[in-house]
């Protein structure tokens, strides 16, 4: 039991500060404030998948007279292991998550050679400045145990999500599927915020259910349309 509240706190760690990376990378390549994900909360469950992977892998391999390049290696192959699986999943259902589509030597645009050689980097970084740390952070939590009232709330909050998310995710792949078509998720929220006013568009709860959403779809795809006809003509 005790090795699985010290996961779920890993877990936790891994989803607060990978969506803060998130956020702040959105902002400086889209220039927008983007609530990334899946989920409408504060937290991306992937990053928390990935830091206890890799928790797990240096934990155990650590121990042994290993290579840290090969440590690190593995890293990395789990953590694109981790994108291309969760990709795949949703885009069997007709959305993209992330759209790697521009980027050279891509796999159906969920991953590309670009940003898996930036996971070997993150496990770089991770292996020599972070995995003490949060070896530290376990022991914290040890005698601290008390804080898994906290871990109980987040679990809780993170099922109320998924429900809600997952709703919403219905939806949108019903219209995926009867369209014939793939709704890219982020790029479908960066084009609600462009065209709706401030005082409508609302940062955690982008989409709205019913009629309202339908109506985002309808528009996004009409608009995507157009600019792959342009793109079309641009390469004539």
């Amino acid at each position: 039991m005790k090795y699985f509240l010290y996961y779920i706190f890993v877990f936790f760690i891994g989803s607060i500060f990978g969506y803060g990376l998130e956020l702040i990378y959105r902002r400086c390549v889209h220039k927008k404030w983007i609530n990334p994900g899946f989920l409408v909360g504060p937290y991306l469950p992937i990053y928390g998948f990935g830091l206890c992977t890799l928790t797990i892998i240096y934990y155990y391999l650590s121990k042994y007279d290993i290579n840290s390049i090969i440590i690190i290696l593995l890293m990395g192959i789990c953590m694109i292991l981790i994108e291309f699986i969760t990709g795949l999943l949703f885009l069997n259902n007709g959305i993209k998550l992330w759209d790697y589509s521009n980027e050279r030597y891509n796999y159906r645009g969920i991953i590309c050679l670009k940003f898996s050689l930036y996971w070997v980097i993150i496990c770089f970084i991770y292996y020599y400045f972070i995995a003490n740390r949060i070896i530290v952070a376990i022991d914290w939590f040890t005698n601290n145990i008390s804080f898994s009232f906290i871990l109980g709330l987040f679990i809780g909050f993170v099922i109320i999500d998924f429900v809600y998310s997952t709703n919403i995710l219905n939806t949108i792949k019903r219209y995926a599927k009867d369209n014939n078509f793939v709704v890219k998720y982020e790029e479908l929220k960066r084009y609600i915020k462009d065209i709706e006013t401030k005082g409508k568009y609302s940062f955690i709860f982008p989409f709205r259910q019913g009629a309202n959403l339908k109506k985002y779809l309808s528009l996004y795809k009409s608009n995507n349309g157009k600019k792959n006809i342009f793109s079309i003509l641009k390469k004539k």
